[in-house]
């Protein structure tokens, strides 16, 4: 089964990181995420294997049936899967990683079958508290049912990131303003773009 948004998300992530090992968060444009951008979300790794949604596409509050900023990704999981889910998020951050990875969602009364692919990578985050984030994509085919629908997870796919470029000195670097749409509560957009007609769920109140 293929999984477009799932592909799109890998590239655009791949783009941006030009044979580094990362490319930086403020460097996310939700402009370059096209049509995935309905299930794609930016994450806090806050704690060992812990990860938060900071900002998420409407189809993770339609797999869940309700607001998702500042849930843990393991929310969206069944008990048994959430350990595994935990050392792949680790493993994004650490090592760093990509990880892609298979899923099925529980099945019961109003809940059909719903196969689900969740993929991961890291980004640095030059601004802020310097906390890591992940750019996610969490893409299902099917009905979603009645929610909420959560997962079990069937394969983990991790992939080495091999850095081909030269580091930049610290004070040569330029990173691009945070786009709106995707930007994070408080950050402030520079360009003179008109903003994208998306559908995304944000919060303006961030009491980080």
């Amino acid at each position: 089964m293929k999984y477009p948004a799932i592909a799109q998300v890998d590239a655009y992530w791949e783009g941006l990181r030009q044979g580094r090992l990362m490319p930086d968060r403020a460097e996310v444009d939700p402009r370059g995420l096209g049509t995935s951008l309905e299930y794609a979300f930016l994450m806090e790794h806050v704690a060992p294997g812990i990860a938060r949604v900071r900002i998420s596409g409407m189809h993770l509050r339609d797999l869940l049936g309700m607001e998702v900023r500042g849930m843990p990704l393991t929310a969206f999981f069944l008990p048994d899967a959430r350990e595994r889910i935990q050392k792949a998020v680790e493993a994004v951050v650490t090592a760093p990683q990509v990880a892609d990875i298979s899923l099925s969602g529980q099945r019961g009364i109003g809940r059909p079958a719903l196969p689900a692919r969740l993929f991961l990578a890291p980004l640095t985050n030059t601004e802020g508290r310097g906390t890591p984030r992940i750019l996610a994509c969490l893409e299902s085919h099917g009905e979603i049912g009645r929610a909420p629908r959560r997962f079990s997870v069937d394969q983990v796919q991790m992939r080495r990131i091999v850095a081909t470029a030269q580091p930049e000195p610290e004070d040569a670097r330029e990173t691009q303003p945070v786009q709106p749409g995707f930007s994070e509560p408080g950050a402030t957009f520079r360009g003179g773009s008109q903003r994208p007609n998306l559908r995304l769920v944000q919060s303006d109140d961030d009491r980080d």
